[in-house]
């Protein structure tokens, strides 16, 4: 094929065949153009935003999910224990009482003592009876106060085990609260000491009569039950002034007189 164009030859395919191939083989298989382009102008064009969503309420979103744990319910008030004595064994095994694992503590004392003392739960350093660590010899010095030996009081405590951080809404609705009045009432003390405001009220606090700033009884089967309610031992520990509120408590609530 000549190097220049022929205008009167007829070999045109050809020719434009192999200029094709020519340009191909250089590596060229597009057209190319030198003007420049904007190719982002598309994607600079202001776009209505589409408006958000609305909120759902926050009860509503809690409903919608199902990953939340089912709270535990204590078996049928018809298999609670009847006795003091068979109270013991069924509160160190009733799942729903505590969670799985943590080592629990029984009650301390005999039926109707003349004071019955209630702590929220266990205390981290209690050994293998309830109320042996560092609360527990403040209480010795309280009770020594009192002239109240240890032997004379019932102890006990509305969860069985040491439960870091408890909901006691979650214990509540598990049925635990209806269990502490049954405890109290097969202990059938002459009084009630309850050294945990805040976590046993949340238990009782459905009946107006328990509030935490009113409790004067506690109302069961039979005749009230005088009550005290005051801080626990690990915030006097915290707190030394706490003792001192509690002392003049004390003291107007036994007319100045230990039992």
């Amino acid at each position: 094929m000549p190097d220049t164009a022929n205008a009167n030859g007829h070999d045109w395919d050809a020719a434009v065949t192999a200029a094709l191939d020519w340009w191909r083989d250089a590596g060229v298989d597009h057209a190319f153009v030198d003007d420049p382009q904007d190719w982002l102008a598309e994607a600079r064009k202001p776009r209505e935003a589409a408006p958000p969503a609305p909120m759902k309420p926050l009860r509503e979103l809690a409903a919608e999910r199902d990953d939340s744990p089912k709270v535990a319910k204590v078996s049928a008030k018809s298999d609670w224990p009847q006795t003091l004595e068979t109270f013991a064994p069924w509160w160190l095994a009733e799942p729903a009482l505590a969670p799985a694992g943590l080592k629990r503590l029984p009650p301390v004392g005999a039926q109707g003592a003349d004071l019955m003392i209630l702590v929220p739960m266990p205390s981290a350093d209690d050994g293998d009876a309830l109320l042996s660590g560092r609360a527990g010899r403040l209480l010795d010095a309280m009770l020594a106060a009192m002239s109240i030996a240890r032997e004379q009081t019932y102890l006990a405590s509305a969860l069985p085990a040491h439960v870091p951080m408890a909901d006691w809404q979650v214990h509540k609705e598990s049925g635990l609260g209806d269990v502490l009045l049954h405890h109290i009432a097969l202990a059938a003390p002459k009084r009630l000491l309850i050294l945990g405001a805040s976590g046993i009220s949340a238990l009782l606090g459905h009946d107006p009569p328990n509030l935490a700033q009113s409790l004067r009884a506690i109302n069961q089967e039979g005749p009230p039950l005088p009550a005290l309610l005051a801080w626990d031992l690990e915030a006097m520990l915290q707190r030394p002034a706490l003792k001192a509120g509690f002392w003049s408590r004390w003291l107007e609530w036994t007319g100045t007189e230990t039992i």
